[in-house]
């Protein structure tokens, strides 16, 4: 997904971008990045994930940065960000969290205005390049933000960094959140309100879908008034967000107990000895259910993390896979002859998954009942990066569904009866799951569950990669 972190302060705020952004290591696995300015002087670094910690990458080089006053921190998940530029409206360093589904057709139409790229996000285009280019169009940061609103199909979220002033503008939609926080230094602006507390800074409001605010150590003040339509991504509950993160008001642990619960509710005819969560995000969504059925909670699993950080960091599959099976440790006191309900906050691609059943069975474990926090992922995203992929059949529940029907030429209409949780499609392909995975049980959380787990009205949460419905215009 990606996560940001910008501060405007009366005092040196280095620090508190270093340590700010570093909060946001969950949301990026691939890039991070920091830039400040002072005196109309920009310093930017950016620097690789893929081999070790944000945090162990920057320390040494924050006396770098001097005693600036401005500064805005990435985690990516994707590009190599801040990009730096100088455009007719002036210099400033731009971060993005986005996915920008019409890149192609916007790049043929900035080279053939006779703009170039100067960045590269492996051998394609980097998307936040391409915003600074879009904003530097405008005649203003204010109506550079507005066309890039305008000219993108997808998502984005963005932070500006000038020489006077920090603009913050929140997706057009409200997909992906900005939070802000003040203290008696200045102002910060983040993906995560998590982010906020030990740094000394307190919650003030989180940005409508679509507005755009000019941040300045005196205060904020509002450039773009927030369109009417949201649609935030259900995942920040599910997945995405750590669990003392709160977004449009919701905490996520919170969620995720509400979660658990509701599918404790469906399990009259189990017994389970006990609830367990697949760590880490699984672990809220089990507790709520074991407080709901009045069970235990325990951990079968546990998760080695000192040398194996994060099972998406190795850049090919099979050493993902390693790595995923090498961090989760079973605890044999708690898995010989057991009857265990395990909550986890989804199914993608479903390797990871089988080989954790596989680790149980072996350990001894009796039954294996598996409750997923979530619809099965049947639509890959259009609007982050979570459930995309080079092929749609990636996804496990869509490669089910083309076994089922023979073929890979499947409409939108035939995926759209597996979603429904009533159908007789639907329940088939629960089933071969099962199988396949060698579980006990399989359940999936129904969708008008998990939209009460959040609290927000249906229309103002995206539910694409489960419904297949979406709006864009």
């Amino acid at each position: 997904m990606s996560g940001f972190f910008g501060c405007v302060s009366r005092n040196e705020c280095v620090n508190d971008v270093f340590y700010g952004t570093d909060y946001h290591s969950h949301l990026g696995t691939k890039r991070a990045g920091m830039a400040f300015a002072k005196d109309g002087v920009f310093t930017r670094s950016i620097h690789s994930l893929e081999d070790g910690y944000f945090r162990n990458k920057f320390e040494s080089e924050l006396p770098k940065f001097g005693d600036a006053t401005m500064g805005v921190g990435i985690i990516s998940d994707k590009e190599a960000q801040p990009i730096t530029v100088t455009t007719p409206i002036g210099r400033y360093a731009v971060v993005t969290v986005a996915r920008i589904d019409n890149i192609e057709e916007l790049t043929k139409e900035l080279l053939a205005e006779g703009h170039h790229f100067a960045e590269l996000s492996g051998s394609t285009i980097n998307a936040t390049e391409l915003v600074a280019i879009l904003i530097g169009q405008g005649k203003s940061i204010k109506d550079g933000i507005e066309l890039v609103h305008k000219k993108i199909k997808g998502s984005c979220s963005i932070l500006v960094l000038t020489d006077h002033a920090i603009y913050a503008a929140r997706d057009k939609f409200g997909r992906t959140p900005i939070t802000i926080g003040k203290s008696d230094k200045g102002y910060v602006c983040a993906s995560e309100s998590s982010s906020f507390d030990n740094l000394g800074y307190e919650f003030v409001r989180d940005l409508g879908p679509g507005e755009v605010v000019r941040i300045t150590a005196d205060g904020i003040h509002q450039v773009t008034a927030p369109g009417k339509r949201k649609q935030i991504c259900s995942f920040l509950w599910v997945y995405y967000g750590y669990p003392s993160a709160w977004y449009e008001g919701i905490n996520v642990e919170d969620c995720r107990y509400r979660c658990g619960a509701a599918m404790a509710k469906y399990d009259t005819d189990i017994h389970p000895d006990f609830a367990a969560g697949i760590p880490d995000s699984g672990v809220g969504h089990a507790i709520g259910y074991s407080n709901e059925m009045g069970i235990p909670y325990k951990r079968p699993f546990v998760k080695y993390t000192p040398t194996w950080p994060r099972s998406f960091m190795p850049q090919n599959q099979k050493m993902r896979d390693l790595v995923a099976m090498m961090k989760l440790l079973p605890n044999s006191k708690f898995t010989k002859d057991q009857k265990i309900v395990f909550m986890d906050d989804s199914i993608v691609r479903g390797t990871q998954l089988k080989d954790n059943v596989v680790k149980l069975l072996d350990a001894g474990v009796k039954e294996i009942h598996m409750r997923i926090a979530c619809p099965p992922l049947i639509f890959p995203c259009r609007f982050l990066n979570f459930s995309t992929s080079r092929s749609t059949y990636d996804l496990y529940a869509r490669r089910v569904i083309r076994d089922i029907e023979g073929t890979d030429n499947i409409p939108d209409e035939v995926f759209e009866q597996y979603a429904n949780p009533d159908s007789d499609k639907y329940k088939e392909m629960v089933s071969i799951m099962c199988r396949h995975l060698q579980l006990t049980t399989l359940k999936f959380q129904r969708l008008d569950d998990l939209v009460a787990a959040i609290g927000l009205k249906k229309e103002d949460l995206c539910t694409h990669c489960w419904d297949n419905s979406s709006y864009d215009e």
